[in-house]
C-alpha cells in the first residue's frame, strides 16, 4: 500500500511543485505519524504542532517556489535553540529553558523553506554516543526497539528511519551523525570542518561539532546539507565548492567517477581499549568492498600508524566540554553520573593540560590527513559492534562507560580531530535484520565524492528501498 511517507524528500518536494499535495496537508501527515507512533519510539523531546502548522500556512502562502527544502518538514536537534521552544539540552538542568534567540542553523534552514516539527531527542548535552536521558527518556531504534540509535543525534535518526520525517539535521561532535544513522539504516553525513557554522565553547575551540543531515537516501542527504550550506555569508563560512553542473546534489544524482579507495579497520582507539570487530561489521565492510571492485574503483588495504598520543588528548578535550555546563552548587546534582563526573574533571584540568590536548590533535590532524593522501576516499567500518541495547552502557562507572563508547564506535572521532568529511551507508543487515553500515572518509572538502560514491552503492544495492517492518 502506497504510504505518503515512503517518498523520499525529493519526491516529496516534487509532489508539493506540482500542487498535488499542499504543504500543510504533508506537514500535518506527520504530525499526525508523531502523534500516533512516537509514544513507543521516543524521538522527539518536543513537538509543536500549532507552531508547526502555522508555519505551513506561511511557506504554502509566501514562499518562492524555487525554495531549497519548501514546505518540508524536519525538526532541530534538541541541542539547537529555537525561540521560543523549550530547549532541554536532554537535561533535568534546563527541562524548562526557552530561548529568546535561535541558532544559526534555524534561521537557515527556515530561509530554505522548511517546516520544524519541534525537537528531537539526544542524551544530555549530547555528550555520550548515545540517546538515553531522565527529560524524555531513551529513544528506541524502529528495527528493534529494545536497542538503542546510537547518538547523540538518536531522535533524529529515529524520526526519519520510522518515516516520522523525511529527513533531519544533525550535528556531530565524535560521531553523533554518522552513528545512529548507522544504527537505524540511513545515510549520515559529517562535514568538512568550516562548512557550516557550529559550535560554542571548547567545541569550537578544538573544531569538533559539525551539523550534518540525516536522511533515507544519498540524494536526500545532500538536498539537506546543500540547505544547511546555504546560509554561507557568515564570515566564517566556508563556501561550498559549486562543482560542475550545480551543488553537492548533483554529485549525489550523477553519482559519477572511477576513484581510488583505501579500506581500513584500525583505528586510533587499538591501543588504548580492547577493540574487537564484530562478524556482522566485517561482513558489511567486505560487501562493499566487493561491490565497489565490481563497479570498477581501485582498491587498496591500508592501516593507521600507531599513536598513542591520540586517546588521552581526545579524552582531556571530551571532559573539558562539559566544564562550562552551567551547573554550580547543588544544581550539579541535577546532572546525570556521567555528566557530573565530566564537568569535575573538565573543571580539574589545568590550562597546561587543555593546551597540551589541543597541540597533540592538531598534530594528529595533519597525520591522518598525510597518510590518507593518496586515496580518493578511505572505508571502515561505520560501528564495530550491532546496534547496543538499551542500558547497556554503564551508568554509574565513568570509566567504563567511555570505554564501551570507544569499543562500539571506535572509527568516527578521529575524522572530527582530523576535519575530514565523512558518510555512512547502510549498506547490510544482520541476519536478524538488524542495519550495518560502512564509513567513507574524504579529502578536505571531497564531499561531492563521498556523494557520488554512496549514490553508486545505493543504486546496487537498493537501501533505500528498506523500511522498518512495523512502522
Amino acid at each position: 500500500m502506497f504510504e505518503l511517507h515512503h517518498l523520499t524528500a525529493q519526491e516529496q518536494w516534487d509532489w508539493l511543485q506540482r500542487g498535488e499535495i499542499t504543504v500543510p496537508e504533508l506537514v500535518a501527515h506527520y504530525l499526525d505519524r508523531i502523534a500516533r507512533l512516537d509514544g513507543e519510539l521516543g524521538a522527539f523531546i518536543t513537538v509543536t504542532p500549532d507552531a508547526a502548522l502555522a508555519r505551513a500556512r506561511e511557506v504554502e502562502e509566501a514562499a518562492p517556489r524555487s525554495a531549497a527544502l519548501r514546505g518540508l518538514p524536519f525538526a532541530d536537534k534538541d541541542l539547537v535553540q529555537r525561540k521560543g521552544v523549550r530547549t532541554t539540552y536532554g537535561s533535568r538542568l534546563l527541562a524548562d529553558y526557552i530561548p529568546d534567540v535561535s541558532d544559526e542553523l534555524v534561521t537557515v534552514l527556515d530561509a530554505a523553506g522548511g517546516v520544524s516539527l519541534g525537537k528531537t531527542n539526544t542524551p544530555e548535552f549530547g555528550l555520550p554516543s548515545y540517546t538515553e536521558n531522565l527529560v524524555g527518556g531513551p529513544a528506541r531504534n524502529p528495527y528493534d526497539t529494545e536497542l538503542g540509535p546510537g547518538g547523540s543525534s538518536g531522535g533524529a535518526a529515529v524520526a526519519v528511519a520510522a518515516g516520522l520525517l523525511p529527513f533531519a539535521p544533525g550535528s556531530d561532535g565524535g560521531g553523533s551523525v554518522r552513528i545512529p544513522a548507522a544504527a537505524t539504516g540511513l545515510v549520515g553525513i559529517k562535514p568538512s570542518r568550516g562548512l557550516i557554522p557550529a559550535g560554542t565553547g571548547i567545541d569550537k575551540l578544538a573544531g569538533l561539532v559539525v551539523p550534518g543531515p540525516l536522511a533515507r537516501t544519498v540524494a536526500d542527504a545532500a538536498m539537506l546539507l546543500d540547505a544547511m550550506i546555504a546560509g554561507g555569508d557568515h564570515p566564517f563560512t566556508l563556501r561550498a565548492p559549486r562543482w560542475e553542473g550545480g551543488a553537492l546534489l548533483g554529485s549525489a544524482v550523477r553519482g559519477e567517477g572511477r576513484y581510488q579507495l583505501g579500506v581500513m579497520t584500525t583505528s586510533p582507539w587499538d591501543d588504548a581499549y580492547d577493540i574487537r570487530i564484530a562478524p556482522e561489521a566485517v561482513a558489511a565492510l567486505d560487501l562493499a568492498v566487493r561491490e565497489f571492485d565490481a563497479l570498477g574503483h581501485g582498491i587498496e588495504r591500508t592501516a593507521l600508524e600507531p599513536d598513542d598520543s591520540y586517546a588521552p588528548a581526545f579524552r582531556t578535550i571530551w571532559q573539558a566540554g562539559a566544564a562550562s555546563i552551567p551547573a554550580e552548587g547543588e544544581e550539579l546534582a541535577l546532572l546525570e553520573p556521567l555528566t557530573q563526573w565530566l564537568v569535575a574533571r573538565g573543571r580539574e584540568l589545568s590550562a597546561r593540560e587543555l593546551a597540551e590536548a589541543l597541540t597533540a590533535l592538531a598534530l594528529y590532524e595533519r597525520s591522518v590527513i598525510r597518510q590518507f593522501a593518496g586515496f580518493d576516499a578511505v572505508m571502515t567500518p561505520a560501528l564495530a559492534m550491532t546496534p547496543r541495547p538499551i542500558g547497556w552502557y554503564d551508568q554509574d562507572d565513568a570509566e567504563l562507560n567511555f570505554a564501551q563508547q570507544v569499543q562500539y564506535t571506535p572509527f568516527t572521532s578521529f575524522l572530527n580531530v582530523s576535519g575530514l568529511p565523512a558518510i555512512t551507508l547502510p549498506v547490510a543487515t544482520t541476519d536478524d535484520g538488524l542495519p550495518m553500515g560502512v564509513q567513507l572518509i574524504g579529502r578536505p572538502g571531497g564531499e561531492h565524492v563521498l556523494l557520488a560514491l554512496g549514490a553508486q552503492l545505493e543504486r546496487r544495492l537498493r537501501w533505500q528501498e528498506r523500511h522498518p517492518p512495523q512502522w
